[in-house]
Order: structure tokens, then C-alpha cells, then sequence
């Protein structure tokens, strides 16, 4: 079967510009592009310590030795390969589009995305996995590096359905045995399940680092409906009829409100947040998260 592929010729070819970092020190061992904790002989310099038996005698401090004479080891920290779960919203309201944009959806939008992220995780050595979370519970792709991996998650995210509402507690429950301290959590979400928020919060307060994307619609954005409208809510399957012109204003100024208090929760948690709408390119968020230069941090391009 052949790999699908998410991502435009013109956003893989802005994927050199990125690069996927934590502000959190890894925890992993092997090769990689991150700062670990772990301490040993390396590139970037630690600390000195005092010579123990079994230290490697090129580890040792010569010029230290002859001011001190004593013998001092130099420990550096290890470079090491970041863990990155990408966290997919699948309830049914993500499988809500635009009529300006036929056949793609909030859900087509987070495939993209997640592509994009698991390619730069690729190329840097990384370890990625994947998890989707709906009204039936978690589907897991276990963290793994290489192209076979890659291969494995781009097929979950082919076969990925929007369907019900936010799980439970108890059917979110695998993911805290997944998920490690210190890993990176990208947050794929239209932020419409309060589920969604509290899950974030409590996976940041627990030493995860997350990014969170808000997947927004142009039509919640813009608002741009004329006449009679009926509105009809996905997951719960709820309507209202409503005159569209006259309820504009107020739609415009709760639901911004509602996006800001949101903003304001997930940055006092140590959220990093962003929103994207479905007009603008799926790489716009990530230029947000992991530009290499100043200047290439925009939601604005499309």
C-alpha cells in the first residue's frame, strides 16, 4: 500500500526552516538535536566533578590538575533524541469544513499538520507516536523513530474518522502510561470540548511540555452567514434557527471571548497556544512553535 502523503510540495519545502525543540531538557538516550539531563562525555560542557575509579582518563581536567593538583573530571550533556506525541481531537465536530473550501476539515488540517510535525522528528532523529482521542477512546501509535515508523502513523492518520464526543476519564487513562516527563505534546484541537482544555492543563501541570493548536473554521471567524440559518451542533446533534445577520455581532463577541479565556487558561498552565484557521497554510502554527529565525513566526501567511 502506498504511503499517503499530507503535506504541499511548497509547505515540505518551508519544513527546512523548522525545527523541533522543548524547552524542557530531554530525558532520552542516543543520538539526537536536544539538551538531555543525562550527563557524559560530550559536546556541551556541564560541570566538573571530583575523579572516581573507572572514569575515563581523557575525561579528566589536565590544566585543572596542574593548578589544583587534584584530579578533576569534565562531564558535558549529552545530546539526545526528544519524544514528540502528536495528540489528535477525533470527535465529529473536527470533521466540520468551510463551503468556501469543500472536502476539508478541521480533521484534513490536523492530518497535514501532524505529517509535517512527524517529518521534522524524522529528519532529526527524533521519536514520535501518536495519539487520537474520541468518544470510543485512545487509538495508539507507540513512540518510535525511523521510516517505518513515520509509514505507521501516516496510515493511523489516513484511517482517522470524526465521530462523537470528547472520552472519559478513565478511557484517557493509557495515555499517562504513554506519555513520559519531558516528552512534547502537540495538541491538534478545535478547543470546542472542555475535555480538550482540562486534558492539556493537566498534562502540562504533570511536567509534559504541550503545544496546543486550535483548529478554527473561516465561518467562525469571519461569520459571514445572510438570512435564516439553522445551526446545527455535531456532537450533540442540537439545532437552533436563528436569524443570521441580526445574531452576527453576538456570536462574534462570545466566541472570541470564549478563544480568549481559553488563550488565558493554557498560557497561566505553561501552555504554549496557538490558533489556526482553515484558510491559512498548515505549516503556519509550526513556524509559531519552531521557526529557526525571527521573522518566520506568522499565522498571517497562507
Amino acid at each position: 500500500m502506498a504511503r499517503p502523503d499530507f503535506i504541499p510540495p511548497q509547505v515540505r519545502a518551508r519544513l527546512r526552516e523548522l525545527r523541533l525543540s522543548s524547552r524542557k531538557a530531554a530525558i532520552g538516550h542516543g543520538f539526537g538535536l536536544h539538551s538531555s539531563r543525562s550527563r557524559g562525555a560530550g559536546m556541551e560542557f556541564a560541570q566538573y566533578r571530583a575523579y572516581e575509579p573507572g572514569d575515563e582518563p581523557r575525561q579528566i581536567d589536565w590544566k585543572l590538575y596542574a593548578r589544583s593538583d587534584r584530579f578533576f573530571v569534565r562531564e558535558a550533556e549529552r545530546d539526545s533524541p526528544l519524544t514528540v506525541w502528536i495528540l489528535i481531537d477525533a470527535t465529529a465536530s473536527m470533521g466540520q469544513g468551510d463551503a468556501a473550501r469543500p472536502n476539508w476539515s478541521r480533521l484534513d488540517a490536523a492530518r497535514g499538520m501532524a505529517a509535517c510535525v512527524i517529518e521534522l522528528a524524522l529528519r532529526q532523529g527524533d521519536r514520535f507516536g501518536l495519539i487520537t482521542a474520541a468518544e470510543q477512546g485512545l487509538t495508539l501509535v507507540s513512540a518510535g523513530s525511523g521510516p517505518r515508523q513515520r509509514d505507521r502513523c501516516l496510515l493511523a492518520l489516513q484511517a482517522l474518522k470524526a465521530a462523537g464526543g470528547w472520552p472519559s476519564e478513565t478511557a484517557l487513562r493509557p495515555l499517562w502510561e504513554r506519555v513520559r516527563g519531558g516528552d512534547l505534546v502537540m495538541l491538534l484541537t478545535d478547543g470546542l470540548d472542555e475535555g480538550s482544555t482540562v486534558l492539556a492543563e493537566r498534562l502540562a501541570a504533570a511536567q509534559r511540555e504541550v503545544l496546543s493548536v486550535q483548529i478554527l473554521t473561516t465561518e467562525e471567524r469571519d461569520f459571514p452567514f445572510r438570512g435564516g440559518y439553522r445551526f446545527k451542533e455535531p456532537e450533540s446533534g442540537a439545532e437552533i434557527l436563528t436569524d443570521a445577520a441580526a445574531a452576527r455581532a453576538g456570536f462574534l463577541q462570545r466566541f472570541g471571548a470564549a478563544r480568549a479565556l481559553r488563550a488565558t487558561r493554557l498560557a497561566s498552565a505553561g501552555v504554549r497556544h496557538a490558533e489556526y484557521v482553515l484558510d491559512q497554510a498548515i505549516d503556519a502554527p509550526l513556524r509559531r512553535f519552531f521557526a529557526l529565525r525571527a521573522g518566520q513566526a506568522t499565522l498571517e501567511d497562507a
